[in-house]
Formats: C-alpha cells, structure tokens, sequence
C-alpha cells in the first residue's frame, strides 16, 4: 500500500513537471512573433508581433475562474488530464498556421496569422488550467515549505524557459522576409509530444485530492481580503513584467535598424540567446530562494527584488545604447548593449516574485484558496496585456523609452511587499 508521504512526492513532483510545460509553451510566442513581424502586413510591428503572446495570456481572463471552478468540482487530477488534452490541440492549431491560409490575407494580414492566434489562445487556456493546479497544490501538500516547493517547480519552469527561445532562435537561423512559421514545426511538433507524453504519465500517476478532505461549507469570498486584492492586481503587473522585459529585449536586439544595431546575419540568434539567459538567471534565482525560502521570508525576499529590479530598469533605461560590450555568442562576434546585461539580470529578481506573490496573497484565506486560485489565473492575462501595451510603446517612443512602462509596474509590487500584502479584511 503506497503510503501517504510517498503518494504526497509523487504528487509534488508531477506539479513541478506541469510547471515547467506551463514555461515551455508559453515562451514559444515572443521568439515566434520575430516571425509574424516579418510577414506582409504586418512588416515589423511590435504590437502584432506580441499579439501571440496577448492571444496566449488573454485565454486566462477567459479561464481563470472556470479553472477554479473545475478544479473545485472535478479535481486536481482531472483538471490537469484536460489541461494536456487542451494544450495539445492547441499547439496542433498552431501547426496548422502553417498549412491552413498560406498566401491568403484578411483585413490585409496574412490569414494564417490568424489560425496561428486561435491556436495560441487555446493553448493559453491549458497554461490557466495547469496554472491553476500547480499553485494551490503545491501551497497544500508543501504545508510550511509551499513556497519552497513553488520555487522549485519555478526552478524547471525557468530552465524549460532558458531552453525555449534559444532552440527557436537556432532554428529560425537568420530572419528574412522568407522566414515562416513552419521553421519551428520541430519545436511544435515537441511540444504535441511532451503533451501526450504527461497525459499518459499522469492517468497513472496517484494524486490524492486534497479538497476531498476538506468542510463542504461555502468558502468566504476572498475579494473580502484586503491583501489578496492588492495581490492580484500585483500578480497581473508581475507577469507583464516577466514576459515584457525578455520580450521586448528579443525584439530590440534582433531589430538591426531600429534596436541594437547587431548583424541581421546572427541577430535572431543572439536575439534568443541572450532572452535565454534572462530565464537561466531566472532558474538561478529560483533555486537560491528554494534554499533559503526557510529562512528568509517571503516578504523580505519580494521587497529586496523589487526594489533591486527597479534600478536595474532605470539604468538600462538611461544607459546609451552605444556602451557596449564585445562577446562571443556560439562563435559569432557581438557588441551587446550593457543596457541588454543590465536588463536580463533582471532575471535573478523577477525569479521569485511569482512564488512569493502567490504566497503572500492566499495567506489565511483557508476554505477560499481553491477560489482565490481561479481570480489570481485570471489575473495572469496581464502578461499579454503589459507586453501589448510595452510593445505599441516602443513603436511610438522607442525600445527603451517602452521599460517606464515595467518600472511602474514593479513600483506597485515594491507596494505590496512592503504595505500592501499585511492581512486585512
């Protein structure tokens, strides 16, 4: 007979697993975007180039208290096999996108684009649903180290990230108006397997379902919470910022008229290079605050990041895109701005803010996590969002000009570590 620890590792573990292909489908859309941006009708807009990333995001506006709902009715178990079912079909979409509309247009955009968008957003709700597992099941099966556990699935979630827009960059090769979606089929076509993979996996894998222990009275609202509201609206700027800063980055470097300037011969690659190392200084992170989670509190944690995060911006911001500095990238010769350095270092504190966040806002909330899961996902649509907006910004003003934007977002998260997160009604 299995006993309880054992089934409750083996449920952790299989959480961690779904964290990292939450990171791994996701982080597909910014390098794909350098793509869709040189494409006819589109031809270097940043704001259409985000929009996979906005299509991905907005399905957890969508989802995000269904997700709860579901998870509540049906189960963890359950809501994570739909997950992967829907995560599946909506990569497959997305494959289509390269076969379905090819030279065709609609309002002046490429028709495939389109079918490329759907399928994004039937992947961004797999991402809500098997977000919406992960968080809560860990903070119970962790008990006093949930925010150890947390940064630990964020550990692989940020290494599938790192691995992501480096492999996409390395396919795409140097970025042409030829250059098509069917150029990352490998990675797609990875994607669908990896999916069907953990479906099968996890149909054998025994998750004991804690909400079956639990009172059947009706959960408190947990908008009556002062904190967790403060920890919401923190959680949608949060994931704007993780996504915008390597985002943005990606496509300031691999634009060699009007960003950095690099070699359009090497600069996608350098491009998802350099975006790749923004996520490993994320995995970096993630594992030193799993170290010290214990003893460090999460608030402490989440108030030195945000304010550290905050300078590094403004510096990046200031700094003249002309001090650089000379690396070798996979034996190509490159001057990478120092505000690029400054701004990927940013990794180490967006690290932990996701755990933390997430920590600090179910704090006391008791019979209502599972509800206040379902808010918090749908709050995670301001990754799509905050990119979006960042994106029509640097259109306008600018790549740089376009980081005020995250450094007002970071300002408010400064906010909620400090005041903000103290349990209130």
């Amino acid at each position: 007979m299995t006993k309880k620890g054992d089934s409750n590792i083996i449920a952790i573990i299989t959480m961690i697993f779904l964290f990292g292909m939450i990171s791994f489908v996701t982080n597909l859309a910014a390098p794909i975007g350098n793509i869709w941006k040189m494409q006819p009708g589109i031809e270097g807009s940043n704001t259409w180039g985000m929009m996979g990333n906005m299509m991905n995001f907005l399905a957890y506006a969508v989802m995000g208290i269904p997700a709860g709902s579901l998870l509540k009715k049906k189960g963890y178990k359950f809501t994570a096999l739909a997950a992967l079912l829907v995560g599946l079909l909506g990569v497959f979409v997305q494959f289509l996108s390269g076969i379905v509309g090819v030279g065709a247009t609609i309002a002046g955009l490429p028709a495939n684009f389109f079918v490329y968008l759907l399928g994004a957003f039937i992947a961004g709700f797999s991402m809500c649903m098997l977000n919406t597992v992960v968080n809560p099941m860990l903070k119970i099966l962790g008990g006093k180290r949930s925010n150890q556990y947390i940064q630990i699935g964020g550990s692989f979630n940020s290494l599938m990230g790192t691995l992501t827009p480096m492999l996409v960059g390395a396919l795409i090769g140097t970025l042409t108006k030829d250059s098509i979606i069917t150029d990352v089929n490998p990675m797609l076509f990875l994607a669908m397997g990896v999916f069907a993979a953990a479906f099968v996996v996890l149909l054998f894998v025994p998750i004991e379902d804690p909400a079956a222990t639990k009172s059947a009275a009706p959960a408190e609202s947990p908008l009556k919470f002062r904190h967790f509201v403060y920890g919401i609206i923190a959680i949608f700027l949060y994931v704007g910022v993780e996504v915008g800063i390597p985002g943005t980055l990606n496509f300031y470097l691999a634009d060699s008229e009007n960003g950095a300037g690099l070699d359009p011969a090497n600069a996608v690659m350098i491009a998802g290079t350099i975006a790749g190392v923004y996520w490993l200084l994320m995995l970096a992170g993630r594992l030193t605050s799993s170290f010290i989670s214990g003893k460090v509190s999460s608030r402490t944690q989440l108030t030195c990041v945000s304010a550290f995060a905050i300078l590094l911006m403004i510096v990046a911001i200031c700094m003249p895109s002309s001090v650089a500095i000379p690396m070798t990238i996979k034996g190509v010769l490159a001057n990478v701005p120092v505000s690029a350095i400054l701004l990927i270092l940013c990794g180490l504190c967006t690290s932990v803010m996701w755990g933390t966040i997430f920590d600090l806002a179910v704090e006391g909330l008791g019979a209502a996590t599972e509800k206040a899961s379902g808010i918090f996902m749908a709050m995670v649509v301001g990754g799509g969002i905050i990119p979006l907006l960042q994106g029509a910004l640097a259109d306008a003003f600018g790549y740089m000009s376009s980081y005020w934007l995250l450094v007002a977002s970071v300002a408010f998260i400064l906010f909620f570590a400090v005041s903000g997160s103290k349990i209130k009604k």
